[in-house]
């Protein structure tokens, strides 16, 4: 037992069923069917490849796509494939998460062999919206379709998921009350890393916050400064944006407008909170960058013009964030500077990453996007550790505890 919770090494799993959950959501490439990015399913074969090779029935559970668009969901079809290749044996399938043919399929397994189950969010209980509204306490997690359905056939529930450890859905949260759980080898490992660096992170400890998924990241922003564990916190993306605009600076009409159409609107007066509180800490752009006429364009906060949507940060904030960054001693990135799938828009990214690839510091990446150009700009082997996670990144460095630790914690004190 670590941290509270149990370990694959409390279980003798040898003949017994396991509901493994998984992160291995990648970007999918919808015409051809396969996925653009393997990296967290790479992660999680090791986990897989235990529980087989010790003769369990490896049952895993995993979701494919944001539900902030039903239309990003994906069967995972895909993802048993990579997972055949990767593992050098057979990854069944079922086009089924908790019905009669996935049932089937489970109680037909045999000591040693993997099932992958379809996309878990196609069963409503697991979706934001549902999570969100509806705010379900753990026990009746507990009592949802998918819980009922699967946990009978099993004799352990196993989170491997720790990028999606921030989420309280039925799948993560709702069989540790009813089955004997554990965490998974990844789970372990990230938990493990994060958690030391954050006792005592050497100094300058620098926070890197850009992308557009910006919900837990103002809380981590607050947490971090007022905890004094962040010296400074470089920002971009959105919440640079949304910083700007706390000040009330002109960022462009574009940029307004997507702030508001992204329901992000709110963050502003908790932005102006920060810059109240934590200005001296916090840097924010002092130019940004648009596309006009076909070509990159930038502007100097206080000169931006009034039509333009900023894409990514400017020269001068470039070369402020590399200086900053190259001369910190821990630093933890979550999320791009900018549009960087776009060779306009990508200056930001690529010089932020090319910084993390030469300080001496101690960094961590975290987040899907953030792992994207980790690999877009081949600073792998540069970065010290890469976190799968980042919402779950986020809300931990906010000292918040994880849904999912809570849920393993209970099951390591009940069973």
């Amino acid at each position: 037992m670590i941290f509270g919770i149990k370990t694959i090494d409390d279980f003798d799993v040898k003949g017994k069923t396991v509901l493994l959950r998984c992160d291995l959501n990648q970007p999918v490439d919808k015409e051809t069917d396969t996925l653009k990015d393997t990296t967290r399913i790479q992660a999680s074969v090791p986990t897989i490849r235990e529980f087989a090779d010790k003769g369990a029935k490896v049952v895993v559970m995993a979701h494919q796509g944001s539900d902030i668009e039903y239309k990003n969901f994906w069967t995972t079809r895909p993802h048993a494939k990579v997972l055949t290749e990767l593992l050098g044996r057979e990854v069944k399938f079922i086009e089924d998460v908790c019905g009669p043919e996935a049932q089937k399929a489970i109680r037909s397994l045999k000591d040693g062999e993997i099932l992958l189950l379809d996309n878990v969010r196609f069963v409503s209980e697991e979706q934001t919206l549902f999570e969100k509204k509806l705010k379900l306490t753990p026990q009746e997690q507990a009592d949802t379709l998918v819980v009922r359905k699967l946990a009978p056939l099993a004799d352990l529930y196993v989170c491997d998921a720790f990028a999606a450890a921030h989420r309280a859905q039925p799948t993560l949260c709702g069989f540790e009350y009813v089955l004997p759980s554990a965490m998974g080898r990844l789970f372990e490992k990230e938990y493990d890393v994060i958690s030391g660096i954050m006792a005592e992170p050497e100094r300058p400890c620098v926070f890197v916050l850009g992308g557009a998924k910006i919900g837990d990241a103002f809380q981590m922003m607050d947490s971090v400064l007022s905890r004094g564990i962040a010296n400074h916190v470089l920002t971009g993306g959105l919440a640079g944006n949304i910083m700007l605009a706390a000040q009330g600076k002109a960022i462009g009409a574009g940029s307004m407008a997507f702030i508001e159409k992204s329901n992000n609107a709110e963050y502003i007066e908790t932005a102006k909170e920060l810059n109240a509180k934590y200005g001296d800490k916090i840097m924010v752009p002092a130019d940004v960058a648009y596309v006009a006429e076909g070509a990159r364009k930038e502007a100097k906060i206080g000169e931006v013009p009034e039509e333009i949507t900023a894409l990514d940060i400017g020269k001068e904030t470039i070369a402020a964030y590399q200086k900053t960054i190259r001369e910190a001693k821990t630093v933890f990135v979550n999320g791009p500077m900018g549009v960087f799938e776009e060779d306009l828009t990508e200056a930001g990214t690529k010089a932020v990453w090319e910084a993390l690839a030469d300080t001496p510091a101690f960094t961590v990446v975290g987040g899907g996007d953030s792992i994207t150009a980790t690999k877009k700009y081949k600073k792998q082997d540069d970065i010290s550790y890469i976190c799968t996670g980042g919402g779950s990144l986020i809300r931990f460095l906010s000292g918040e505890e994880l849904p999912v630790v809570a849920a393993l914690r209970y099951a390591a004190e009940e069973k």
